[in-house]
């Protein structure tokens, strides 16, 4: 992979090319990653390409090798890998509450005291997640409640 910068005092503004061969999993991701920086994230969904608002995502989970992207309205897919998202999506907002889930604190409802030390979270579109024992200190940090 060859990288180039042009740094000229005269652009109005960044500009970003990418020139590739063919559009590839590795290139969708790094394509992926400049756009997060830009508040959108690139996702799949019934063989589709989707920019999607980074503001718009309610949480994130991986389930079997693959990563899946939830709104209020649809479910999306992504190519990154969840810890991937974590480390470009912490500074949006977003928070791990288990070993496969992240969400975005600014979409919580409401925080449940749950069995074994877990938290129940109800997001805004009324889904229920389990924050694991192992992050429900640090949430509870995050979120002012302690």
């Amino acid at each position: 992979m060859k990288i180039s910068i042009n740094i000229n005092p005269d652009n109005p503004e960044t500009e970003i090319s990418v020139s590739c061969p063919s559009l590839t999993p590795e290139v969708e991701k790094i394509i992926s990653m400049i756009r997060v920086m830009d508040r959108k994230l690139t996702v799949k969904k019934d063989g589709e390409v989707f920019l999607l608002e980074v503001g718009d995502i309610l949480y994130l989970e991986a389930m079997e090798r693959k990563c899946f992207v939830y709104t209020d309205s649809s479910v999306y897919e992504s190519e990154a890998k969840l810890y991937e998202l974590e480390q470009q999506l912490a500074a949006s907002g977003f928070f791990r509450v288990s070993k496969s889930t992240l969400i975005c604190l600014k979409h919580i409802k409401s925080l449940r005291a749950d069995l074994n030390h877990r938290i129940r979270i109800t997001m805004d579109n009324g889904e229920q997640l389990i924050a694991s024992r192992l992050y429900a200190d640090e949430l509870r940090e995050r979120l002012g409640l302690r």
